[in-house]
């Protein structure tokens, strides 16, 4: 994958989780400004992913961008609302991160 493309694809990932982060913080898109962040960066995110589709494959594209984001939204979550943090939900993120792998691993061998 060129790497301008994949910064693309992260500065996608990063609009996505700043638009998601800013949805808790729009309480029901009653607050101005995060619901205003809402919309910057889920348009910004899809964007950002389109272009990066010029150069990525969808489905490994989408897999890391989902993939990736729902990690960090997750991580966002337990830092900043202090979300409960157990075995279980670690290994969700492990398979989460896993299955992109073994999606980019297939993509590369055209299986």
């Amino acid at each position: 994958m060129p790497l301008p493309a994949l910064l693309l694809l992260l500065g996608a990932i990063t609009s996505e989780v700043i638009g998601t982060t800013a949805l808790k913080y729009s309480d029901g898109f009653s607050k101005f400004v995060p619901s205003l962040l809402v919309i910057v960066g889920y348009g910004l995110a899809f964007y950002l992913l389109s272009l990066s589709l010029r150069q990525i494959p969808l489905g490994s594209a989408y897999a890391i961008w989902s993939g990736l984001g729902t990690a960090a939204t997750a991580a966002i979550g337990v830092w900043l609302w202090q979300e409960s943090v157990s075995p279980l939900r670690i290994m969700g993120i492990v398979l989460i991160i896993a299955g992109v792998v073994v999606l980019n691993l297939a993509q590369g061998g055209k299986g």
